[in-house]
């Protein structure tokens, strides 16, 4: 491209992915001049300087106007009103907690229109509004479509848990599977029709299908629910650990430099000494790959964190031959160990968060459930409870002091965190109920 300024004209070779403050720069440099220029095309309009060249349509050959201390008539018209400018309405922290508060409130009507009759009209009113919501809600409209439609899911999750309520306690995973699967083709129409809030409708799909085949593949071969439950826990534990593997998602043209792959070995020894020769990797990019990542650790640890909640509680509920339930009580312990050893190795403070009180879950959960399994008992509970809450005030003092920031504290945690999952993996075949069905086998 030829770019014309203050000391004439300089042809400049630059790669498509390039920004207009990087051309900037390098006009700059070239040109000695002391300030960095302002950009414009051939017909005066402005170039953006955090938009590539490949996004604004400039193609080779361009011709570029290079300015220094004066301003185009499009920016004096805009210093000169200020004003003028319109408030945009964006997506932020309040947008995403009434979605939150949305979420919850589409969830309690679909769990009580499921225990309604089912001639009632309130129970139909109910699902017909929870349907209409989701129908509209997946429309791509408005400022506020990138939190909308992450909402959106739970209210078709919710109508379709309503719909194929039955009172039968075997049938709950079926149950709930259904609901996962309409929450995933919730999530597939907002995704087709646009994509807002990809990241998230991407974590409702592949969470909704997963549940989905768990369900009705444990339905489809008469296993009992306590299998579902256990190895949805389980899931939910090595997913926080392979999670992060598949967030970041780094383009291949940022990390390769094609052109030195190309041709011969002789040119592959060849050491380029020009800046052109170099790959600029522009800003926007980088905070493209950043943001899409947190928004991806974010939604996924939230999915755990529902999973790991529904299928803990409902773990405890479903085992009753006494080793089922010392396995499914083993497992919801480790489970929650794995999770909370998990938890810090993320820098995303609320991911982190969200694994920690999956973690927090599993293990108050089992509290409960020990206490309140005999009169008898809660002495001996009380007791092991105690002793187990003396052993973490070490650990959070410890973390609180040197933490996991040392070498020595990560190395054992790391190998913590494997004896935790290994051992919950172990533990589903106790809670699976596999030993009772031998035993049946075989007397």
């Amino acid at each position: 491209m030829s770019v014309h300024g203050p000391v004439g004209v300089l042809d400049l070779h630059v790669p498509t992915g390039a920004t207009g403050a990087d051309v900037a720069r390098e006009y700059s440099r070239q040109a000695n001049l002391p300030h960095v220029p302002a950009l414009y095309t051939r017909g005066g309009a402005p170039l953006a300087a955090d938009v590539t060249l490949a996004d604004a349509g400039v193609v080779t050959g361009a011709v570029l106007v290079a300015t220094v201390g004066t301003a185009a008539p499009q920016q004096r018209r805009r210093l000169r009103d200020p004003g003028r400018r319109e408030r945009v309405l964006e997506p932020g922290a309040l947008s995403a907690l009434w979605c939150v508060v949305a979420v919850v409130v589409a969830l309690l009507a679909g769990w009580v229109a499921a225990t309604l009759p089912r001639s009632s009209d309130l129970r139909e009113v109910t699902i017909g509004l929870l349907v209409g919501a989701a129908v509209i809600g997946v429309l791509p409209l408005g400022p506020l479509a990138a939190h909308r439609v992450q909402a959106v899911p739970a209210f078709a999750g919710a109508a379709g848990y309503a719909i194929a309520w039955d009172p039968a306690p075997e049938r709950l995973p079926t149950i709930i599977g259904v609901a996962a699967l309409a929450a995933a083709i919730c999530a597939a129409v907002a995704r087709a029709l646009d994509r807002p809030g990809e990241e998230g409708l991407r974590v409702w799909m592949l969470t909704g299908v997963a549940v989905f085949v768990v369900t009705t593949s444990a339905a489809l071969v008469d296993a009992p629910a306590q299998v579902v439950w256990a190895v949805l826990l389980v899931a939910a534990m090595l997913a926080a650990r392979f999670v992060p593997m598949i967030a970041i998602d780094v383009p291949d043209h940022y990390l390769l430099d094609v052109e030195r792959l190309a041709v011969t070995a002789w040119s592959a020894r060849e050491r380029p000494t020009g800046r052109r020769h170099r790959t600029i990797v522009p800003r926007r990019a980088v905070a493209e790959v950043a943001g899409r990542g947190t928004r991806s650790m974010t939604a996924a640890s939230t999915a755990i964190l529902v999973v790991t909640t529904v299928s803990a509680v409902l773990l405890l509920q479903t085992t009753s031959v006494w080793i089922d339930v010392l396995g499914a009580r083993l497992e919801v312990f480790f489970a929650g160990a794995g999770l909370l050893l998990a938890a810090r190795s993320y820098r995303h403070v609320a991911a982190r968060a969200l694994l920690r009180a999956s973690g927090l879950v599993c293990w108050a959960t089992l509290v409960v459930v020990l206490v309140t399994a005999g009169p008898g008992a809660r002495l001996v509970w009380a007791a092991w409870v105690s002793i187990g809450l003396g052993a973490l005030l070490v650990l959070t003092a410890v973390a609180l002091g040197r933490g996991w920031r040392s070498a020595w504290w990560s190395r054992r945690a790391e190998v913590g965190e494997a004896l935790a999952g290994a051992f919950a993996l172990a533990c589903v075949v106790l809670a699976a109920g596999v030993f009772p069905l031998l035993w049946d086998l075989t007397s």
